[in-house]
């Protein structure tokens, strides 16, 4: 059997398992962490938001309203990048051969939008669920129930 990389991810946190054979154990290889992930924007360090500097009319006129993207949601993009690359750099160097992908529903969109299109042919099956806190065995039985990998 050819070497098969699940992860199980959220906005907080990757965990990259391996799976070199039928019937042996996953072995986890990585666990990235993003620390931001689980924050709100007002659990987030920033300057308050909502005032207006300038005179009405006037060149150079703006506003300190909230930017398009919040914080958390900016870190989590950067996050979603960070596992892409590191699943492209596993790509390269021959590391698998196939890949699951299970992710909270949000994650899993982001994460999807930042894999290349050679990731993406390695891609077995992806499912939206958050199981990036389930335990090593945990993993395995809802990869081989929900997945039919086993």
């Amino acid at each position: 059997m050819q070497t098969t990389w699940i992860i199980a991810a959220d906005s907080s946190r990757a965990r990259i398992l391996e799976m070199t054979g039928q019937g042996k154990p996953l072995q986890e290889l990585d666990d990235l962490i993003n620390p931001v992930g689980r924050e709100q924007d007002h659990e987030v360090g920033r300057d308050e938001r909502g005032r207006f500097y300038g005179s009405v009319g006037t060149p150079g006129q703006g506003s300190t309203g909230e930017p398009h993207h919040s914080l958390v949601e900016h870190s989590n993009e950067l996050f979603a990048g960070t596992v892409a690359d590191y699943l492209d750099k596993g790509r390269l160097d021959h590391r698998y051969s196939h890949l699951y992908i299970v992710a909270a529903p949000k994650f899993l969109g982001l994460l999807r939008s930042n894999l290349n299109k050679e990731v993406k042919k390695l891609v077995e099956k992806d499912l939206p669920y958050d199981i990036s806190n389930f335990n090593e065995r945990q993993i395995a039985e809802f990869v081989t129930k929900k997945m039919g990998l086993h």
